[in-house]
C-alpha cells in the first residue's frame, strides 16, 4: 500500500485527485492539505506518507519549498509535483530540490498512477507531455560536435573583450562608448566574431563563447 498526501489549494482540483487515488486499490489517501506548511504539520503529527503530490504554487509554502523540506526531514518520502507550469526552468528547479516527479495536472489517470508507483522505486519521472516537449526542443540544439572547437580558433585581446561585452548584453553602442571606438566599428567587429565561430545568430555566438569557457 502506497500512502499519499495530496497539497493542492484548489478544492475542485483536489477533491478530483483523490476521488480518482481512492479507486486505486493499493494506494490509501493518507491526508490532504492546501499548502506545503499544512502537509509538514500532518507529518509532524504521526501521518504516515510514501509520497506527496504537491502543486508548484501554493500560499504560505509551495510545492518547490515543500521539497526541500521533505527531503531535509523525510528523505524517504517522494514527492511529485503537479503543476500546470511546463516551462523547463520550473520543472529542473523541481528535480534540483529533490522532487522525485513532474506532472502536469492534464495528465491522464493512469500516468498519475504510474507516476506515483514509478517513483516508490526510487526512479524519477517526468509526464509524457513534457517529455515529447522537451525532447524536441533538444532537437534543434546543434550537435556540440559539429561546432568550431576553440583549439581550432585563436581569438585577439581585443575579440575576447568584445565578446565578454557581447555575452554580457551590452548593444553595439553601448560597447562603442566602453571601448571608446565607434558603433559601426564594433557592428564589424561583432560579425566578424559571428563568421569566424560559425554561428548563426548573436545568440549562438553567445553559447559558443560559455561552452567553450571564453566567457563565464
Amino acid at each position: 500500500m502506497i500512502d499519499i498526501i495530496l497539497a493542492e489549494d484548489h478544492n475542485i482540483v483536489r477533491n478530483g485527485v483523490i476521488s480518482l487515488l481512492e479507486k486505486e486499490p493499493d494506494i490509501y489517501v493518507a491526508g490532504s492539505a492546501t499548502n506545503g506548511n499544512e502537509v509538514l504539520s500532518l507529518l509532524e503529527n504521526g501521518v504516515h506518507a510514501d509520497a506527496i503530490l504537491a502543486d508548484m504554487n501554493m500560499p504560505h509554502m509551495g510545492g518547490i519549498e515543500l521539497v526541500e523540506n521533505v527531503k531535509k526531514l523525510y528523505p524517504q518520502c517522494k514527492v511529485i509535483i503537479l503543476s500546470a507550469l511546463d516551462n523547463e526552468k520550473d520543472v529542473i528547479k523541481a528535480f534540483q530540490a529533490g522532487a522525485s516527479g513532474y506532472l502536469l495536472k492534464s495528465v491522464n489517470p493512469a500516468e498519475l498512477v504510474f507516476a506515483v508507483k514509478h517513483t516508490q522505486l526510487n526512479n524519477l519521472y517526468i509526464c509524457s507531455d513534457l517529455s515529447s516537449k522537451f525532447l524536441k526542443r533538444l532537437l534543434t540544439i546543434p550537435d556540440p560536435s559539429a561546432l568550431p572547437k576553440l583549439r581550432d580558433i585563436e581569438f585577439s585581446a581585443k575579440e575576447v573583450k568584445v565578446l565578454g561585452l557581447i555575452t554580457e548584453g551590452y548593444t553595439n553602442q553601448e560597447i562603442a562608448d566602453k571601448l571608446f571606438t565607434s558603433k559601426r566599428t564594433v557592428e564589424s567587429q561583432r560579425q566578424a566574431l559571428i563568421d569566424k565561430t560559425a554561428s548563426r545568430n548573436t545568440a549562438a555566438l553567445v553559447r559558443f563563447a560559455i561552452i567553450n569557457g571564453i566567457v563565464s
